[in-house]
């Protein structure tokens, strides 16, 4: 008959996988561009497939979360969220779709610019030196990546570009509002996130911006629920991992993901930057590196959560 396992050997065996978990997630996160490009090549347009792909999600957390929901209460907190996870789940894909990879996914991670600024608005953080730091490093790298070769101001050069912005703001719009509703169990906070891009992308949908060949073949229709049922999972593994590593350590393994990006886009799409993008993109990654850094020593002081 096996032994017990003992709370300590669970505990530990959850330290170990939680790396794992972190870096599997930003794998899935590195490479998701790939099967909504090519949804949209079989005539399944981003939008409709977004909204698709996280009604299946929905789905799934409605049956694997049915015991926490339970304790769900409708509030303006959860609405917030909801609008804050579509803009950015619908953003992201949109931008994937209509730009390049690597360009979209730096500028996505300006969000711990938006972050400490949204921070400072909406939770009355004060502004601390490495915050400050963060702010005009996260500028510089974004002023060197988009300003145009020869001379003019440095701002978005095209929609995928807006469209990877917005989405970053949105992502760190969720999360200083997810830290406000510390209160709100993380089920249920997943759950109002794949409600939102769900409810957004129907009403783009109704408004006639998406598209959908009913006649895509068979795969196409399967890929959709494969997507969903990873967006799913990777949600509760990413959840998992972030429960169980300290900030600083986790957005360290979670940046694999602009290497999964990197490889994937140039393997798969011939895609590559120009060396003043990398620079750019080095100073936006360093700004997330001293982002961690910051929230690491702010726990270490034994700060409360809001």
């Amino acid at each position: 008959m096996a032994a017990k396992e003992t709370p300590a050997r669970a505990a530990a065996r959850e330290t170990r996988a939680a790396p794992l978990a972190l870096f599997g997630g930003a794998l899935v996160w590195g490479l998701i561009w790939y099967p909504y490009r090519a949804l949209r090549e079989a005539g399944i347009d981003g939008i409709f497939s977004t909204t698709a792909t996280y009604f299946v999600a929905l789905l799934l957390g409605l049956l694997f979360f049915r015991r926490s929901l339970g304790r769900f209460s409708p509030s303006w907190m959860l609405a917030w969220l909801a609008l804050a996870a579509g803009a950015c789940n619908l953003g992201y894909v949109l931008a994937m779709l209509h730009g390049e990879v690597m360009r979209v996914l730096l500028l996505f991670y300006l969000a711990p610019l938006w972050t400490v600024l949204l921070a400072r608005a909406l939770l009355g953080e004060r502004l601390s030196r490495i915050g400050a730091f963060v702010v005009a490093l996260s500028l510089a790298g974004a002023a060197t990546m988009l300003r145009p070769p020869g001379s003019g101001l440095p701002l978005p050069q095209d929609g995928a570009d807006w469209l990877g912005l917005g989405a970053g703001f949105s992502f760190a719009l969720f999360n200083v509002l997810s830290r406000r509703a510390a209160h709100v169990s993380i089920e249920i906070k997943s759950v109002a996130a794949f409600a939102g891009v769900v409810a957004l992308g129907g009403v783009l949908s109704l408004a006639g911006f998406g598209s959908v060949d009913v006649h895509a073949a068979g795969t196409a229709w399967l890929l959709l629920g494969l997507v969903g049922a990873v967006l799913m999972a990777v949600n509760f593994v990413v959840q998992f991992g972030l429960a169980h590593v300290a900030a600083n350590r986790a957005i360290v393994i979670m940046l694999s993901e602009i290497g999964f990006a990197a490889i994937s886009s140039w393997l798969l799409a011939g895609e590559a930057m120009a060396p003043r993008e990398w620079a750019g993109g080095a100073m936006i990654v360093a700004a997330s590196l001293f982002s961690a850094r910051m929230e690491g020593e702010e726990k270490g002081a034994g700060a409360n959560p809001p």
